[in-house]
This record gives structure tokens, sequence and C-alpha cells, in this order.
């Protein structure tokens, strides 16, 4: 520096974040993820009383991390300023939007994000309300953006099928101020039915990508239904950040002036887009290799006597260890003792790119060992209640035990 005091100052500025043990860090961080289960993918309905008036959504959360290749390819990409003009960027909203059958896309910084700027885009003049899964993501987990950002109530509904909402369960809780009796439960109804009231159609796809992959159908055709379509990069398909919000393109003109207000404008955004592209190009295929796995998951823990509360749909299995005398407490710290450890949660197990087979054999051989430990203690299997059950959320996450 030219003077002792800015160099005085640029020493204070100045920063290191990588360790001396970084890359050996980083290959430990990689074998933790890939004996990780930890992670929604559910289906919802929003219904607003406007001149929007509907949305439905996907979603779901992983943990993986960007691979070394990733990071290479996103190196090459342009450095133009997103504000103005990337190429790079542009180049993944154009792939897309016609991957989906939008007109235009825009690039998000997250799924939350896409979904609150979708909102918003669509409701126009309040009254309005969100009608959606009682699971949804926009219920539980954007921090209340529906009423801050759009001033939009939350209806959550428990489907009456205990799986997903149906066109009667829209109908009976839609208000259109007109009566409509309709008993059709697929989307392609509800679409239509929605359509013919003036109502929007959005999807949160944050897992669309494993929907294409088990129904072996094109994002185009999946997504035809609905008016715009929020796809995340990061959840199924592992890049390290972004989602692609597509629609009309007046719809995105728009969206992308909630994207700067929101304060989501980003500048040199081509190596994260980058990234994304590296992920449909290297990662969507590997998809099917997820899906296998999580069923293995499945058919393990079915055998040895524990509840399916979901299946494997996809890359998600939702379990109750409860009928073979085990709780979520138990079977996580045990697993965090083994000679390569497993991160559990409650409830729910999350298969991802990073997933190893050695990671499900050992969780597997791990709920045997703990069942059988429960039988030599005794433990006999309670009687099934004839009682009607009351509906409880299959999402149990664990509580640590703190009182150590």
């Amino acid at each position: 520096m030219s003077t002792p005091v800015l160099a005085a100052i640029a020493d204070q500025v100045k920063l290191n974040i990588l360790a001396d043990s970084h890359v050996a860090d980083n290959a430990s961080k990689a074998e933790e993820i890939a004996r990780t289960f930890i992670c929604l993918c559910f289906f919802a309905f929003l219904s607003t009383r406007a001149e929007s008036r509907t949305m439905q959504r996907t979603r779901s959360q992983v943990r993986h991390s960007p691979t070394p290749e990733m990071l290479a390819y996103a190196a090459l990409a342009t450095i133009g300023d997103d504000v103005y003009y990337d190429p790079s960027t542009e180049a993944l909203e154009t792939h897309m939007a016609q991957l989906t059958g939008k007109e235009a896309g825009l690039f998000m910084p997250s799924g939350t994000a896409s979904n609150q700027i979708a909102l918003r885009t669509h409701l126009k003049q309040p009254p309005y309300s969100v009608l959606c899964d009682h699971r949804a993501h926009i219920h539980k987990y954007e921090a209340g953006g529906s009423a801050f950002h759009s001033g939009a109530a939350v209806l959550p509904i428990i489907p009456s099928n205990g799986h997903h909402l149906t066109l009667a369960d829209v109908e009976a809780n839609a208000v259109l101020g007109s009566d409509v009796h309709l008993q059709v439960d697929d989307i392609i109804a509800i679409s239509d039915w929605a359509h013919s009231n003036g109502i929007k159609m959005h999807l949160d796809g944050a897992r669309i990508w494993h929907v294409a992959i088990e129904t072996q159908t094109s994002l185009k055709e999946l997504l035809g239904p609905f008016d715009s379509v929020s796809l995340c990069f990061s959840k199924g398909l592992g890049a390290p950040i972004g989602s692609c919000l597509v629609g009309p393109k007046d719809f995105i003109d728009k969206a992308r002036w909630f994207r700067k207000l929101f304060g989501g404008g980003m500048r040199q955004t081509g190596i994260l887009a980058a990234s994304a592209a590296y992920a449909l190009t290297h990662n969507f295929p590997q998809l099917e290799r997820v899906h296998i796995l999580a069923k293995k998951l499945e058919t393990g823990l079915e055998s040895i006597g524990a509840e399916i509360t979901s299946r494997a749909e996809t890359c998600m299995v939702f379990y109750d260890p409860t009928p073979i005398g085990l709780d979520y407490n138990e079977i996580a710290e045990r697993a965090s003792k083994l000679p390569h450890p497993l991160v559990l949660g409650g409830s729910r197990l999350v298969v991802h790119l990073q997933t190893s087979e050695s990671a499900v054999d050992d969780f597997l051989a791990l709920i045997s060992e703990l069942a059988e430990e429960k039988n030599r203690a005794g433990f006999i299997k309670p009687e099934n209640s004839n009682e009607q059950k009351v509906h409880k959320d299959i999402y149990v996450r664990r509580k640590p035990n703190t009182s150590k």
C-alpha cells in the first residue's frame, strides 16, 4: 500500500476463510453427507379471492454439496451482471422455459423467494387467501411470508384421503361466491376447474425432477396444467444455490420487478447458473438410483417390523419405529456412535445424490440389531387398536436429549 496507514487498514480488512486443513475437512464433510438422511415433497393447493385465485405446490429439502466437477464447470461461466445482462444466466432461464413449456424463466436465489415472488405477482388485490395442504412449505416453513409480503391469509387443509389434496377438498374450501359441485381428484381436473373459475395455478415443483424420473414423463407434460412453476436446482439436483420461476412472459417481467423489490437482484450469477446447468446435465439422470435406494430403505424397514407411514414414492421414506420398541432418539444416538456415524433426524429419511449404499445398509443393520435387543429384553409388540385413528402429521422431528 502507498502509506503505512493504508497498509494497516488493509491488514484489518483482509480475511482468509480457508483453514490449513480445508482439503481434509471437505473430504470428511463429503463422507458425512454420504451418510446423512436428514433433509417435503407434499402436494398442496392455494386459493385466493380476487383477480388471481389459486396456486399449487410441491416442495422439500435435502442436504448435499457441490462436487469438484461442478465447481470446475462453474468457474468457466460468464461474468456478466445479471441486474443488467449475464449470458450464462439468460441461457439457463431460456432453457428452463423451453424445458417446462412456458414462455419465460427467472433465476431466483432460493425456493422460498421463488414461491413468495410468484404469490406476490399472481395476487393483485385483496381480499384473498391461500388454500394449501396443511404440510405445505409456504404454510409451515416460509416465515409467514404469504401474509407479510402479499397480505394473504393461509388456510391449511388436511387431505380427506390422507395423502394429497383432491378437487373435492378444493371445492369444499375455496371461497368463490358461487356453488360448484364436481367429483374429480386429479391435477388436470383441478386445473380445468380452477381456470374455468378465473383461478391461477402455481406449482412449487422443488422435487418435480424426481416425479419426472419416477413417472418417465417430460417436464413439459407434467407442468402443463400450471400457469407458473418454481423449480429448485439445489434440492434433488445438488447445485449449491438457486431456483427458477417459469411462466408467461408478462408474469415473469412483473416477477423480475418484484425480485428487485424483495432484494433479490444479483450480480455475477453466471457461476450459479453454470452449477445449475451442470446439475441438469449430470445429476438429473442419477435420480433413478436415488429412488432405488429409497425403496430399499422402505423394504428393509418393513421387513424388520417398523411401520411405514409414507412409502418411498420417490426419494423419501417416513417410518414409525414404535412397533419394534424403538424411538427416534435411541436410533440417532446409536447411529452417531457407529465406526462410520450416520446422521439422522426423526421420522423422515431422505436419500439424495450423494447417499451411499453402505449408509443404507448400515442403517438397516442398526435397526435390525436394535430391534433384536428389544426382543431379547422382552418387548412385546402392542396390539393394533380398533379405535378410529386421529390424524397425525407423519413428519415427526427428533427431540434431542438435553439432560446430559
